[in-house]
């Protein structure tokens, strides 16, 4: 077993299987940050003007249209910023897009609506077959994978791409930002969602109804088709700019009385349950080294900080029960059945087909290309 370590400079640590430290103990998320992130990430004027000519193409393409772009909503703090930033500093004219997969919070959807409101936009919201939803993720639960939000996570992308695809809307505006995402996911534990291999075979073996409506979309579908034939760009607004995460949080509750979660993703019932909960204790990952080693990285945060927040649970222990068996109820099965695929042995992606060798490629030449700028994954 390998001996327990933890990284000198962020805090991730050997829960990551595959993490690396060089002879100073700083691990390769934090070199590979250092070494192809950083000196390509650019908020300054050179930013400004990617952004300038961004928008000015984006306005010029969308006139006559009611819409120049679309931008994805889940609620959270990247995207409620991305909406704002996007009206009030860039002057678009975004269609506001929900995806609806069954697990929205009370506070994710009264932030939407607080801000729509204001902004005086218009919200189109789309909601997944929810019998559909269910199956798939009841799948991944019997698959005893760790990636069990994929069925959510693949019907937000799916649902969006098809919509800007249908509606000819030729930009996609998403709150994805390096500031506070720099640091990727482990993939043993967060693998691809758009590995159609991966997909079919686990609603193959564990699936019990057909897939009408649910919205599949393939790598090829919405990396190379729509983004190459049919030139429907995805653009990231907040890494061409000074992004903190704190100043976006005080604007937000002061400009639309918007209200924070207690963490990053906890907009959706399902994805706290699962990061906070499932993740950490059945599999000993918790998301939180990711997400503050991402902040230590562009220095919203200290390591200090993150060690002393680390020492807390990621979910509240009194609770948990209760969070437990409204999850099972809401999956339309007893907490004693999701007590058995907490308790069942352990799989991970590559014990199913999948299709890993090519998106190991395609990273690597799009990396060549310069369109990303990591190459850990």
């Amino acid at each position: 077993m390998r001996k327990y370590q933890i990284c000198t400079n962020c805090v991730m640590d050997t829960s990551d299987s595959r993490i690396t430290f060089d002879d100073k103990g700083v691990c390769d998320h934090c070199n590979d940050f250092y070494t192809n992130v950083k000196p390509n990430w650019h908020t300054d004027e050179r930013g400004k003007r990617k952004l300038d000519d961004l928008v000015a193409k984006i306005k010029e393409d969308g006139k006559g249209r009611d819409f120049d772009c679309i931008l994805g909503m889940s609620g959270g703090v990247d995207s409620s910023y991305m909406l704002h930033y996007a009206i009030k500093e860039l002057g678009l004219r975004p269609l506001v897009f929900h995806v609806d997969g069954g697990w929205n919070t009370e506070l994710a959807e009264n932030n939407i609506r607080v801000m729509v409101d204001k902004l005086g936009v218009k919200l189109h919201t789309q909601t997944i077959n929810w019998e559909e939803m269910k199956d798939f993720q009841l799948a991944f639960f019997k698959s005893g994978v760790p990636h069990i939000d994929i069925p959510q996570d693949h019907s937000f992308i799916g649902t969006l791409y098809n919509y800007a695809y249908k509606n000819n809307i030729k930009y996609i505006l998403n709150g994805g930002n390096i500031s506070t995402e720099c640091v990727r996911n482990p993939m043993e534990f967060l693998y691809y969602g758009t590995d159609m291999a991966q997909l079919k075979d686990i609603m193959r073996q564990f699936g019990t109804v057909k897939m009408k409506t649910y919205p599949f979309s393939s790598i090829f579908k919405h990396k190379i088709y729509l983004r190459y034939i049919k030139k429907i760009q995805v653009v990231k607004p907040l890494d061409l700019i000074p992004y903190h995460k704190e100043e976006a949080l005080a604007l937000l509750k002061k400009e639309y009385d918007w209200t924070p979660y207690p963490q990053k993703h906890f907009e959706s019932q399902f994805t706290k349950f699962f990061e906070a909960y499932w993740l950490a204790e059945r599999f000993g990952f918790d998301t939180r080294r990711v997400q503050f080693s991402s902040l230590i990285l562009t220095e919203q945060m200290t390591r200090e900080e993150a060690l002393e927040e680390m020492k807390k649970p990621a979910y509240n222990p009194e609770t948990i029960e209760v969070e437990f068996n409204a999850i099972a109820e809401k999956l339309g099965i007893s907490p004693t059945e999701l007590r058995t695929y907490f308790e069942m042995p352990k799989k991970f992606y590559w014990h199913y087909k999948n299709q890993e060798w090519l998106f190991n490629f395609g990273a690597k030449f799009l990396k060549l290309l310069g369109v990303e700028k990591s190459i850990k994954r």
